[in-house]
């Protein structure tokens, strides 16, 4: 683990995303579509360029978070695999006279990220010559960037991901080319990084991870992604209504929020360990890692919303936990 985790911050380092699932919406309409259905602004996106969104339940809830990319003549929505199927027939479930087509692309692309500072040079490296970016320098490619490319003569999609921790990118290839992929990025210099070590990268970021983090209970503005997944200009969206009158009426205060945590001690709290003030308990962890950057146990975790503020001492099966803003690593 120590040398993916170094790698990572220092060279780089490569995760197999493929567990994640990708559909495709097609159509002229696509965009329209999407817009009355995610929280984020999906017209305004340009070919080449993506966004971070939630869909929503009527009450607020979230059914999943995803990741938009206009392609151009399509958009990829990457999301959590355990809520790719239900995505999917709730997507469909709202196409009426519209001219937009959904397809499940999970089971046809393999997706591995490439991150850390010399994810650039690698992922360049792999392209062919004629296509590198389409002219667009990968270091220049803007948070959630896309850019269609051929990789030894075959179609691929690179995406810019910060999600990861370290930012880096999405190479999306064929699923047979995927152990052709590794191979190339070992023979680079790359290290490959277990699931341990990416979550400590993601943990360490401060990026909630559905499914860990957030559910189906959770309101957007409880685990802290309002700014980067919800749009405050656009028109109409399920759910739309609940996160307006939280944010205006209630001053956008909710019960809980989602906090990190800096424990003494050595071990990482386990998932669901309760996080208290006295003997009074106000909080749960949803995850916990040692951090090799801080030398200690850090952890995301929901507390009441009056111990939310940085400083504030909890406890964690007693060790003290102290709230601190993330992210813990910059």
């Amino acid at each position: 683990m120590a040398s993916a985790y170094q790698a990572a911050r220092q060279g780089a380092a490569f995760i197999d995303r493929s567990d994640r699932g990708r559909l495709v919406v097609s159509g002229r309409d696509r965009a329209s579509y999407l817009q009355g259905l995610l929280t984020n602004d999906i017209p305004a996106l340009k070919s080449g360029q993506g966004c971070y969104a939630a869909y929503l339940t009527a009450q607020g809830r979230m059914i999943s978070d995803l990741w938009v990319y206009e392609l151009g003549d399509v958009i990829l929505l990457n999301l959590p695999g355990e809520t790719t199927a239900a995505v999917l027939a709730k997507l469909d479930q709202f196409i009426f006279s519209e001219d937009v087509q959904l397809g499940d692309v999970t089971a046809t692309f393999a997706q591995i990220a490439v991150v850390g500072p010399e994810a650039a040079r690698l992922v360049a490296a792999l392209l062919d010559p004629a296509t590198d970016g389409a002219g667009v320098s990968l270091e220049s490619l803007s948070d959630h960037g896309n850019v269609r490319v051929q990789i030894a003569g075959t179609p691929a999609i690179v995406t810019s991901v910060t999600d990861t921790g370290e930012h880096g990118f999405d190479v999306y290839v064929e699923r047979e080319r995927a152990g052709w992929l590794k191979d190339q990025l070992l023979a680079a210099g790359a290290v490959e990084a277990a699931e341990e070590t990416a979550e400590i990268l993601r943990v360490e970021a401060g990026v909630p991870a559905f499914g860990r983090d957030m559910d189906e209970e959770t309101i957007p503005l409880e685990a802290g992604i309002e700014s980067r997944a919800i749009s405050m200009t656009k028109g109409c969206y399920v759910g739309q209504e609940v996160i307006i009158r939280v944010l205006h009426r209630g001053h956008g205060r909710v019960a809980r929020k989602l906090v990190g945590l800096v424990l003494d001690g050595e071990s990482a709290p386990a998932r669901g360990a309760v996080v208290s003030s006295a003997d009074r308990a106000v909080g749960e962890i949803t995850t916990g890692v040692r951090s090799p950057a801080l030398g200690r146990p850090i952890a995301l975790a929901y507390v009441q919303r009056d111990f939310v503020v940085p400083g504030t001492v909890l406890s964690v099966d007693g060790a003290q936990a102290t709230v601190t803003a993330l992210p813990f690593v910059q």
